[in-house]
């Protein structure tokens, strides 16, 4: 007889969340609860408390400032920006007219191919129209119009109409599958660093060194780190994607959320003697 399959962590969350929550805060708790008692994985855990995140976060809360955009200014010419369109590697660019305050339109990266068939190539007939949103649009609501419209960056306005920055659907992506710190966290110290039943750890990548330590017995300076995520990132070399493992001092560290800008949340497995080269 065939043995019956056993349950996905869908099913057994579900079972163990029968008991209806009241409240947000009692979802969260359940949620970390069937966490450690390996209900449902540390990845499992950070998508669904990245969701419920979502769904209250407003635009102004994620967006790349109005300072930090690269933009391309429609009075210069395809050999002068194509350099920079090639540095920057960006897939969309808002494109201005003398200012920021003045985006005319949104110009492709891969529009530029034109540009290198040797067609006539004229800079305002290859911008898409611009999408304005207001900075206080939830989330939730802009990755849903996100979806619909087929668009993937639109300029924050603040209230003035002047512009405050820009927001691209990756941005609201990696909110999702990034680390979750609210007013419904519980002890400082737990929801930084959570042990499952096999002797892992889900790990906040802001955890201090010194807490870190003090949790798994490890004795990393942090003379020139203050955080765990910095020693990690260190040691990479560079910022690692959702993933990538490292070893060193006989722990094995995965990455589970990382965005374009900084290291969430990293997965600690202690290793046995012997297992612990550097990778």
């Amino acid at each position: 007889m065939a043995e019956p399959e056993k349950p996905g962590w869908l099913e057994r969350i579900s079972h163990f969340l029968m008991h209806e929550p009241e409240d947000r805060e009692e979802l969260v708790a359940l949620l970390h609860s069937s966490y450690e008692k390996n209900l449902l994985d540390a990845d499992a855990l950070a998508m669904i408390e990245g969701v419920l995140q979502v769904s209250e976060m407003q635009v102004r809360e994620i967006m790349i400032p109005r300072s930090q955009m690269d933009v391309i200014d429609i009075a210069n010419t395809p050999e002068t920006f194509i350099p920079f369109v090639i540095e920057t590697a960006h897939s969309r660019f808002p494109v201005i007219d003398d200012n920021k305050d003045d985006i005319i339109g949104i110009l492709l990266a891969k529009d530029l191919l034109r540009y290198y068939a040797g067609e006539d190539f004229n800079v305002r007939d290859m911008l898409r129209p611009v999408v304005f949103i207001p900075e206080a649009k939830r989330l939730n609501v802009l990755l849903k119009e996100f979806r619909s419209n087929r668009n993937h960056i639109a300029i924050v306005v603040d209230e003035y109409g002047g512009v405050a920055g820009m927001v691209t659907i990756e941005d609201v992506l990696e909110q999702i599958v990034g680390d979750i710190e609210d007013e419904y966290d519980f002890d400082e110290t737990e929801d930084n660093i959570l042990r499952d039943n096999n002797g892992r750890y889900r790990v906040k990548a802001l955890t201090e060194i010194a807490d870190f330590n003090e949790a798994l017995g490890t004795e990393f300076s942090d003379e020139e780190f203050s955080t765990i995520g910095g020693l990690v990132v260190n040691k990479f070399g560079h910022l690692p994607k959702r993933g990538e493992q490292i070893r060193f001092n006989q722990i094995n560290f995965t990455v589970l959320r990382s965005d374009s800008r900084r290291l969430h949340s990293i997965l600690v497995e202690p290793l046995a003697e012997g297992e612990g080269a550097a990778t």
